[in-house]
């Protein structure tokens, strides 16, 4: 099975830039799907970014366009989430998730996660 754990959470001014990783362990397949998703009290878990697993292909929620890249390794064991010119609204904790099929932006299609990873922007 594999596991997905987050870093790179920190305190940023608003302006600024951070990655956060998402190392897998275990049995890797290059089918699989993996996503960023940010959660905030009150709010549902939100798609940010995605990476289809064959194609590469990547998708972005409105909000990120422009700003967010999401990256794999070419032994996908490591996803990445660069965010540049960082807002207070993108303060929440992130996840990365991973399923054994197409990129979805539901959370409830996603079978393996983190634990999440805070992400705080300050004014």
């Amino acid at each position: 099975q594999v596991q997905l754990e987050e870093s790179g959470g920190r305190l940023v001014q608003a302006g600024g830039s951070l990655r956060l990783s998402c190392a897998a362990s275990g049995r890797t397949f290059r089918s699989y799907a993996m996503a960023w998703f940010r959660q905030v009290p009150k709010k549902e878990r939100e798609f940010v970014a995605g990476i289809a697993g064959i194609t590469g292909q990547t998708f972005y929620t409105d909000s990120v366009k422009g700003r967010f890249t999401i990256s794999r390794d070419t032994a996908q064991n490591t996803v990445y989430l660069q965010m540049n010119s960082l807002k207070p609204e993108d303060t929440a904790v992130y996840y990365c998730a991973a399923r054994n099929w197409d990129v979805s932006p539901s959370s409830d299609d996603y079978t393996i996660w983190g634990q999440g990873t805070q992400v705080t922007v300050s004014s």
